[in-house]
């Protein structure tokens, strides 16, 4: 009895530590056939020829009201948007913090909070998707960064250090910052 008790249990164990070792598979896109592009590649941030954007892209399931459905949808999506330019800002702010040695970054990161709240209400809904399938409307989000940088460069509550250090700063910790978000 004693030697099938240990036999069960070095299986349990073994079978315990085969689960703990494997790691799962993830997609790295939603792979739904025939849906645009831009459904399966998801937010992100991105730099091509027409500039430096951030794209969110974001669905509402069935509603009872398809337009309800839609506005959701399209909510969702600035609201991708608004996380990416958020994350980014705090990038942005602590790398400052961290060069300059400010300490001020207080009234910095309300007035770029304020900055950017202006510029994501100009997030432009671009494109809708319905998949067939499931009922799902898919919206897809866009903000071009220039509008950021202008307003940030604009601001007059900023210091003037602030503005050169991310006018000189910008187009570097956007790559950076779309390496870190891929």
């Amino acid at each position: 009895m004693v030697r099938a008790c240990r036999g069960l249990s070095a299986l349990l164990l073994v079978s315990i530590l085969a689960a703990c070792s494997s790691s799962p598979t993830i997609e790295s896109d939603l792979g739904i056939s025939g849906a645009p592009d831009w459904v399966n590649e998801g937010t992100q941030a991105v730099d091509n020829d027409d500039g430096r954007f951030v794209f969110g892209v974001a669905f509402a399931p069935p509603l009872n009201d398809e337009s309800l459905q839609t506005s959701t949808a399209d909510t969702r999506a600035r609201a991708e948007v608004a996380r990416m330019v958020s994350t980014y800002i705090d990038h942005t702010l602590d790398d400052y913090a961290a060069s300059t040695g400010d300490t001020a970054t207080s009234s910095i990161q309300q007035t770029l909070s304020s900055s950017t709240q202006t510029v994501l209400n100009g997030a432009k809904i671009k494109g809708r998707w319905k998949d067939k399938n499931s009922g799902n409307i898919y919206s897809f989000a866009e903000m071009d960064m220039k509008a950021l940088d202008d307003a940030i460069t604009t601001a007059g509550k900023l210091s003037q250090n602030f503005k050169q250090y991310y006018q000189q700063k910008a187009n570097a910790n956007f790559d950076r910052f779309m390496k870190e978000t891929e």
